[in-house]
């Protein structure tokens, strides 16, 4: 066969497999569901329910709980969509995380369904709280305090302030309340980048965890269903 007609012969059958476009945009990443069944997942929870519908995985719980992959990575893009229930409803994206029995701890990409407007935050479950991005981790003095002891105080509750400021300013209003939002989770050594719907929400540097599952949030609302689909991953070396 002539180059001339390879060429054509080619660009023809791309042009009628659009599959292969998207499967050249997608090359490096892992799906982490199938869009089937929960294999490669697991509850370390007595409690909460996981089950997959019409290509989605949908968690519904009376009590928090998170659905963990049973692999753990340490340097990587994550890709992952999310649709809160309307009403009360908080859920995030667990990464580089620690799980036992009846417990998951660590880092997560925030998924705020409130006012506050905190999606795309970085919070330290079961740990640290919200040490950095927004940092909102100061405490009053206490009433028996010294003058230098308040003084301190005031400047970290100052601190947080700005740093909250700052985040929102950021974030803008790049997360869709009772639509799907996109988040983007990047880590590379001690490098974190959290993106949601493609703007960068938080980037920092933290070495607290190096490697670690990655997990979905329900965050304990009874009847509440929070869903979640196109979940992958792509390793980076």
């Amino acid at each position: 066969m002539h180059r001339r007609q390879f060429l054509s012969t080619a660009l023809a059958a791309a042009t009628l497999t659009p599959g292969l476009t998207a499967l050249a945009a997608e090359d490096g990443f892992t799906p982490l569901f199938d869009g089937k069944t929960l294999t490669g997942w697991k509850n370390p929870y007595d409690h909460g329910k996981a089950e997959v519908v019409e290509g989605e995985i949908r968690l519904t719980a009376e009590n928090k709980f998170f659905l963990v992959t049973d692999k753990s990575y340490s340097d990587f893009i994550f890709e992952g969509e999310v649709l809160l229930p309307e009403g009360q409803a908080n859920s995030g994206f667990m990464f580089r995380a620690h799980v036992e029995k009846k417990r998951v701890f660590g880092y997560q990409a925030e998924v705020d369904g409130s006012g506050r407007k905190w999606s795309g935050g970085l919070y330290d479950e079961g740990r640290r709280g919200w040490f950095i991005s927004p940092k909102n981790d100061a405490k009053p003095a206490k009433p028996e305090a010294t003058e230098e002891e308040k003084k301190k105080a005031e400047e970290e509750k100052k601190m947080c302030q700005e740093s909250i400021a700052a985040f929102r300013k950021r974030a803008g209003e790049a997360f869709k309340r009772n639509d799907w939002n996109k988040y983007r989770i990047t880590c590379q050594g001690k490098k974190i980048k959290i993106e949601v719907n493609g703007v960068v929400t938080t980037e920092v540097e933290d070495d607290m965890d190096a490697s670690g599952p990655v997990g979905i949030q329900h965050h304990g609302e009874k009847g509440q269903v929070y869903r979640f689909r196109n979940l992958r991953i792509k390793e980076l070396k």
